[in-house]
């Protein structure tokens, strides 16, 4: 294809790996497709070296896309938000005025702008300015993505409920509707940037051309209908559900991961249970000593990722012993492997001897545990979690014990986690489920699947656009 009837593609991600890596997974499907040039904006300098170092593994492994960067400006002091990844969206929304020369300097000319839902309302005003049709990327469910489009009706019909309260609000495209006011995320009944944000963009959703969802038909039917139909919002662009994303070698880092695939291989198939609460959730020692506890009252071998501080960056790395004391862990040195480190969690849930997954119900390990048919421990902690959470419990390949409450409310002792433990892993009907789940997620990313059609549909749409002009 010419550069002239290309279609040009510039995409914009926004902060954080569970943001990051499925913009960069969804960037891959449209390279491959070989019908589409691609321009990855990067905003520098990052936030934490885990990005730094995906950009680079993503870059090599495409060196054909063109990589432009966005070097920001100084950010505010004192910052606008103590949580890093919140305090960088801010400063991509405010710089987003520098964007228009950068985008009208790309030969050839810009087709299509697909964006970071975190960024949609700035870059709409943008896209409608320079007539290119804008694209966004949800980077959650499709049941969350109903609670994002409908929260600023809901918002203005309700004032803060009493914390206590047992009550719920019905959400069109929830297949668990009414929506129990304990699974909204408490920083959206106060003045927080999480709240503004969402009761700014949610009413231009209808100025886009489509929203892009890392989601598959067979999960979330009855959202993807709701949400198309127009039951979720009025004159909503198409939905397209283009997932499960599935990981690409450039996610993979030069850390070895040869002794614990090792480790792994010798265990009994599904033995094992695998413990990770995502890029972002530091949790806090005391809890995660009870984890740790739990982990051996379960009496099953596990690999568990340890995490205490929320970015990978500033601060000096403390040890396992002084995280989790010494007792503990030389205590379950015969029992599993606590990592401290990065790992490669798709190569992880995709072992034989992984029966299980105690999960964050970040969407990104909701995904890679269905493609791999493993069962989830749901234990939501912040944001969109619950309502996850509320996707895989509905869904039976999973369990969710509600009243564990969010991150940092009370601490959960080991005995019970022990138990749960033991729950998902003994559970025959939940790891019937899980297969059936991976089974659909396998066919919509196969070839001809929903996924491809989709894409291709798509490009060739952008594509005739581009001829047209």
């Amino acid at each position: 294809m010419s550069d002239e009837s290309s279609v040009h593609v510039v995409m914009f991600p926004s902060a954080g790996m569970g943001h990051l890596t499925p913009f960069l997974r969804l960037a891959s499907l449209l390279v491959n497709s070989n019908h589409c040039k691609l321009t990855l904006i990067t905003p520098l300098p990052t936030v934490s070296h885990a990005e730094s170092h995906l950009l680079s593994h993503f870059h090599s492994s495409f060196p054909q896309l063109n990589l432009l960067p966005f070097h920001l400006p100084p950010p505010h002091s004192p910052p606008i938000s103590v949580d890093p990844f919140f305090h960088r969206v801010q400063t991509l929304r405010h710089s987003s005025h520098l964007l228009p020369p950068l985008i009208s300097s790309l030969s050839p000319p810009v087709s299509i702008f697909i964006s970071d839902i975190f960024l949609l309302t700035p870059l709409v005003s943008i896209t409608q300015k320079l007539s290119l049709p804008n694209y966004t990327l949800f980077t959650s469910s499709a049941a969350m993505f109903s609670f994002f489009s409908h929260f600023p009706t809901l918002a203005l019909a309700q004032s803060k409920p009493d914390a206590d309260t047992q009550i719920s609000f019905p959400v069109p495209g929830l297949p668990f509707s009414p929506l129990p006011f304990s699974s909204i995320p408490p920083i959206l009944f106060q003045n927080t940037i999480f709240r503004n944000l969402l009761m700014e963009d949610s009413p231009n959703l209808t100025k886009l051309q489509g929203v892009f969802l890392n989601t598959f038909e067979s999960l979330e039917s009855h959202s993807l209908k709701a949400l198309n139909d127009g039951q979720v919002l009025k004159n909503m662009p198409p939905v397209y559900a283009v997932g499960p994303f599935i990981p690409f070698e450039f996610e993979k880092k030069n850390t070895s991961t040869t002794s614990l695939i090792s480790w792994l291989d010798d265990q009994p198939i599904g033995s094992v249970v695998y413990v990770c609460f995502g890029s972002r959730t530091a949790l806090k020692r005391e809890q995660m000593r009870e984890i740790g506890n739990g982990l051996m009252r379960s009496g099953y071998k596990f690999v568990w990722v340890v995490k205490d501080k929320i970015i990978d960056k500033e601060e000096q790395e403390v040890g396992l012993d002084e995280v989790l004391g010494v007792e503990l862990v030389e205590g379950m040195k015969e029992k599993g492997l606590v990592i401290k480190e990065w790992v490669d969690q798709s190569e992880i849930l995709s072992h034989k001897s992984v029966g299980g997954f105690v999960s964050h119900c970040g969407w990104n390990s909701i995904m890679e545990a269905g493609l791999n048919g493993v069962p989830i421990l749901a234990w939501p902690q912040h944001g969109d979690q619950k309502i996850n959470a509320g996707l895989v419990e509905i869904s039976e390949w999973g369990i969710w014990n509600k009243s564990w409450g969010w991150s940092g409310e009370h601490v959960v002792k080991g005995d019970e986690i022990g138990d749960a433990i033991k729950q998902i892993m003994k559970n025959q009907v939940l790891k019937d489920k899980a297969m059936k789940v991976k089974e659909g997620a396998m066919k919509a990313t196969s070839n001809g699947g929903d996924c491809e059609v989709t894409i291709q549909k798509l490009i060739q749409k952008w594509k005739n656009n581009v001829n047209n002009v």
